[in-house]
């Protein structure tokens, strides 16, 4: 097996080896206590548990959205579809943050009150079970309450080498 010159920082070989794991595409959706809504791209999430169902997601603490979810707030997790690369490219950017919940498919009635996409592949609504702090990320552990799945083919939203790509 070739490999990369064993002198890079371990910080920089990391990225470039994380760079080769495909991971979907989500958008992490919150809002805060006043009912302004929060999103952001998210690229780890994972199951933690199906007894009870459970996920978690890893969140940079220096974001406006973290910092919402500090506070303990419920959330979901969009699983995006393909053709839903425009609306990850609003929620990663700070630049873009206007236009996050321009797109159409923004539904603001949920079980847990939190917007969702319409037409994601999967929802997941969940109520913060816990927080733990690891230096720069909070990962977010959430108890899952309700799931939505989309009917029809899986065709989910890939991040691989930097960038969208479809299964």
């Amino acid at each position: 097996m070739a490999s990369q010159d064993l002198d890079i920082d371990v910080g920089k070989a990391m990225k470039l080896g994380m760079r080769r794991l495909a991971s979907g595409v989500c958008i992490l959706s919150t809002k805060c206590a006043e009912g302004t809504p929060f999103a952001m791209t998210v690229s780890s999430v994972t199951s933690v548990s199906d007894t009870p169902p459970s996920l978690l997601v890893c969140v940079n603490n220096t974001t406006s959205t973290g910092e919402v979810l500090r506070k303990g707030v419920p959330f979901c997790i969009n699983v995006l579809s393909y053709n839903q690369e425009l609306i990850s490219r609003y929620c990663a950017s700070s630049g873009s943050k206007n236009m996050r919940f321009s797109d159409s498919r923004w539904k603001h009635v949920s079980s847990n009150g939190v917007p969702y996409l319409e037409g994601a592949q999967a929802v997941f609504f969940c109520e913060q079970d816990k927080t733990i702090l690891y230096n720069t990320h909070d990962i977010v552990i959430g108890r899952i309450q309700e799931v939505l799945v989309e009917a029809g083919p899986v065709s989910s939203l890939i991040y691989l080498d930097g960038s969208y790509q479809q299964p």
